[in-house]
């Protein structure tokens, strides 16, 4: 008979849905990973993604990463030797030494993002950069850090977002360049229908959560901040502006009004391609409130995504849906925050006597090429050579002989292949953590279901024994898990220990949802949302949000579209076979009077060029996607396709117009016939 034991943790993903997991661990056969069915939001479930990835590659010992690697090779031709801890170690800790001594802490650059948000492995590694006054690439770059800047000018604040348990009061939620389906499933396929609120999604491209919306609008990518303008011209014309809300708790909302009245629904349907009734439907839908907004990170992935986000961000200012049940408005939930977690004592953030220096993903490739400022590089939690943008410049700036570098990771990846040093990470399932999700407000245990495979360790054990390898007897870069854990269960004080969290897998931060921005107080200079700001024109911004739209793509050119895909969760799990079956050859949907101008047919090779680079895939004809527009999911590994790109081979680094932030969404390509 199989022996079998049912242990429970939460997904740790970069992921809306923060999902339960049971793990059923038999004697005679591989732990199969299952959906708990006591988990409030997955309910029994997992993504498919998750479901087939962690009883697949994450189950296959050969896949991983299981000991220490030296390079033998040049860089890129991912040769290696198998060394002792000890060993390799030892060669990290002389060479960052020696820059250190000769060129400072800041020399040293480290990259690194979500590739686990369990809070210890996430956090404690920044202990050690902070300390030596490293230099860091900033993470939100890539992301979302522009929508991050636009909130913040405008409400001061850019993760308290609702509270999903609050959508049983709205009678509105409006789902704004944000693709559930793929990046939310649960909420997909239980939140938004069971709420009794009509749905509207706005969105370039026709998602499944689109398809099932009650109205659907499809602006020309690019326009989002017209469309903005429009409805809020139909709203302010049909007297759904909170007048009273906006003489209290709203500053500027005068100087507004003359770009809002010449913008009417007319105006925006010409710019923005949303039928006039459309756009009149949505108004009205969303005016009569009460309405939820919710603004996904892919919404400010464009040349003016700081300006879409002010724009879209005056719907609740002007209607007054804001601190009441059913209303509100969303980017991220901090919920670690929420739950009393003192993130910066976590992270070390004050360890460091000198800060080192930040690094926009945009501007990584020129920079790590300059061999005059940095001197060695780290990447962990992160795949650049699959993620940033300018791959031919940056798998060149990687390439340097003189650049020292160590990548940590679960698995060989594009990047690992150019390391000087590969440490092998420990995965989700082998030590014990807290997970939180930034959309539900629940907290987690990340409970130990397995020993590490080979001599894996966890980001923070790889960490600690590195600053023993550098003789430095900091404390704070030496605490151990049990201790790190016990700190965070006495900072959010749910009423039980670990143990309990272990033994339930979760938690939810109250028992009734939680209403932000209740006290209609907000972290602005003014204590009010500022529609008009002096902080923007101090960064060289408008001063006030602006119905600007992109222009058009130039002659012969689309605009390219890369969301998140179905299968891959950003680019993990590209390297599992079960989910590149599913998930098929890389291809491009092109619509069908664009692929017939070209001469192109469907299910032909073609070829997406321009100055940055080029690749090759297949070309669905699809009319569901703009004129004008291509679409091509990303977080594929170059190193796993035919070809040896990815899109980002043809993504430049174009900033957006805040945050030093990706604009990924506004690269343009000619598609042509291979």
């Amino acid at each position: 008979m199989t022996a079998k034991q049912l242990l429970r943790t939460n997904c740790p993903r970069d992921c809306y849905d923060g999902c339960g997991i049971l793990v059923e661990q038999r004697s005679d056969a591989p732990s199969r990973i299952l959906g708990d069915p006591d988990h409030p939001v997955s309910r029994g479930r997992l993504c498919s993604k998750c479901a087939i990835a962690y009883n697949g590659v994450w189950q296959d010992a050969t896949a991983r990463l299981t000991t220490p690697l030296r390079r033998t090779g040049a860089k890129g031709a991912a040769q290696f030797e198998a060394v002792s801890w000890d060993d390799a170690l030892a060669d990290i800790a002389t060479n960052l030494r020696r820059i250190i001594d000769t060129d400072g802490g800041d020399a040293i650059l480290h990259t690194h993002y979500s590739g686990t948000l369990s809070l210890i492995a996430y956090l404690f590694p920044n202990r050690l950069f902070s300390f030596l006054g490293a230099s860091e690439v900033d993470p939100d770059s890539i992301c979302n850090a522009a929508g991050h800047v636009a909130w913040h000018l405008l409400f001061g604040n850019s993760v308290s977002g609702f509270d999903p348990r609050t959508a049983k009061d709205a009678a509105c939620i409006v789902v704004w360049g944000a693709n559930p389906s793929f990046s939310a499933p649960h909420a997909h396929e239980h939140w938004l229908p069971e709420s009794p609120a009509k749905i509207v999604v706005v969105d370039p491209v026709r998602t499944e959560t689109a398809a099932a919306a009650d109205l659907h609008l499809q602006p020309r990518p690019g326009t989002d901040a017209a469309l903005a303008f429009g409805l809020l011209h139909a709203l302010r014309a049909n007297g759904r502006f909170d007048e009273a809300f906006i003489a209290a708790h709203t500053l500027g909302a005068d100087e507004i009004v003359a770009t809002i009245d010449r913008c009417t629904p007319q105006w925006a349907a010409e710019q923005t391609g949303v039928p006039v009734a459309d756009i009149e439907r949505a108004a009205e839908i969303y005016g009569a409130g009460p309405a939820l907004l919710w603004c996904g990170q892919g919404l400010q992935r464009q040349p003016e995504g700081g300006n879409i986000m002010r724009a879209i961000g005056l719907l609740p200012a002007l209607t007054g849906n804001v601190g009441k049940p059913g209303t509100g408005f969303y980017y991220l939930n901090l919920t670690p925050g929420f739950a009393g977690l003192d993130l910066g004592w976590l992270g070390g953030a004050e360890l460091g006597t000198q800060a080192g220096k930040t690094v926009s993903h945009m501007d990584l490739a020129p920079r790590l090429a300059d061999p005059g400022e940095f001197k060695a590089l780290f990447t962990w939690n992160t795949n650049p050579l699959a993620s940033a943008p300018r791959q031919h410049e940056l798998r060149a700036a990687f390439a340097r002989e003189d650049l020292f570098t160590v990548a940590i990771d679960c698995f060989p990846t594009d990047t690992t292949a150019y390391a000087d040093i590969v440490l092998p990470a420990a995965s989700f399932l082998e030590f014990d953590d807290i997970t939180f999700s930034y959309f539900h407000l629940h907290m987690g245990a990340q409970t130990k279901v397995n020993d590490p495979v080979g001599q894996s360790l966890p980001n923070q054990e790889i960490f600690r024994r590195l600053a023993r390898a550098m003789d430095l007897d900091e404390p704070a870069l030496l605490e151990d898990d049990a201790s790190l854990i016990a700190g965070m269960m006495t900072q959010m004080n749910p009423g039980f220990d670990y143990a309990e969290l272990q033994r339930r897998g979760h938690f939810a931060l109250g028992d009734e949802p939680m209403i932000m921005h209740e006290s209609l107080q907000f972290e602005t200079p003014s204590g009010r949302i500022e529609i008009a700001s002096a902080a923007a024109e101090d960064m060289g911004l408008p001063r006030t949000p602006l119905a600007n739209v992109d222009p058009k793509p130039a002659a012969g050119h689309v605009r390219l579209l890369t969301p998140a895909s179905k299968w891959r969760l950003n680019d993990s799990y590209a390297n599992d076979p079960h989910i590149a079956e599913q998930s098929g050859p890389p291809s491009v949907r092109l619509n069908g009077a664009d692929a017939a101008a070209a001469g192109i047919r469907d299910g032909a090779r073609v070829r997406l060029r321009n100055a940055t680079g080029a690749l090759e895939l297949v070309a669905k004809i699809d009319d569901h996607v703009l004129p004008g527009t291509a679409v091509s999911y990303k977080g594929r590994w170059p190193n796993r396709e035919d070809g040896g790109a990815n899109v980002n081979f043809v993504h430049t680094a174009r900033k957006a117009d805040m945050g030093e932030s990706t604009s990924v969404h506004g690269t343009e390509v000619i598609v042509e016939p291979v």
